[in-house]
């Protein structure tokens, strides 16, 4: 058989437009595919970059924040949190990878008044972002369960208040075992009168509180090692606005 010592081998790259890492995280858990544009969540804000390797640097300007005042981490399918130090080079083609969430440096420093309560701890990640987040928050242990206190949670517009406190039951063996639902000190309603469905009062830590039913989906599972205090916030902030939204029939 000849050969042909000087060919060359043609490799094709096929480019697709943009890749959503979490989404393809979720549901494939794979390398991503080359494409033009790869998009993903730093704290709640969606951010689209064309290139797959950046800097923390480079991502906390995203967001506008700095590395002198922020710490970046890095959230990968079954793995903890990864500090992402300014001048790393994250490669968003690693299989896993599916956003990003930053924290205050020092966050606990002059501001040990924001757990009103210690009732059980915490992994360090969840207690580092309740103090991010500037609100003041407290743990209970009682028979009826473990309860997350957040306080001041922001109800999006269309509510009948403006603030409210929130409550999260922390199973026992979190973070293997998943936070589920919500629940409210003061009862929620919308402002057009339209009913909210499935509602219930609900003891928490020995008052009554207003409980949300709403679950994760077959095909939005609860993840150990990826989902925390914080991605179940933010599945309680969309819970929020879809039922706000909803057209009425």
């Amino acid at each position: 058989m000849s050969q042909h010592p000087h060919s060359t081998e043609v490799i094709e790259i096929v480019l697709i437009e943009i890749v959503e890492l979490e989404e393809h995280s979720k549901h494939h858990g794979t390398e991503p595919p080359h494409a033009r544009h790869y998009a993903f969540r730093v704290d709640k804000t969606r951010v689209v970059v064309d290139t797959p390797n950046i800097t923390g640097r480079e991502i906390l300007a995203k967001v506008g924040k700095d590395p002198a005042g922020y710490k970046l981490y890095q959230h990968k399918r079954h793995h903890q949190p990864i500090l992402i130090h300014p001048d790393t080079v994250v490669n968003l083609r690693e299989p896993g990878v599916e956003r990003f969430t930053t924290m205050p440096k020092d966050t606990t420093e002059g501001q040990t008044d924001l757990c009103r309560a210690h009732g059980f701890a915490l992994p360090q990640a969840d207690e580092e972002y309740l103090n991010g987040l500037g609100l003041t928050w407290e743990t209970r242990a009682h028979p009826n369960g473990q309860w997350l206190l957040i306080h001041d949670w922001k109800l999006p517009s269309g509510y009948n208040s403006a603030t409210n406190t929130i409550a999260l039951r922390i199973p026992a063996s979190y973070a293997d075992a998943q936070i589920d639902m919500v629940y409210f000190r003061v009862p929620v309603s919308r402002t057009d009168g339209r009913a909210i469905g499935a509602l219930t009062m609900q003891p928490v830590a020995g008052e009554s509180w207003q409980q949300w039913s709403r679950h994760r989906s077959a095909s939005n599972p609860w993840r150990p090692g990826v989902d925390d205090v914080a991605s179940h916030l933010s599945l309680v902030d969309d819970w929020l606005r879809r039922e706000f939204l909803k057209v009425a029939a």
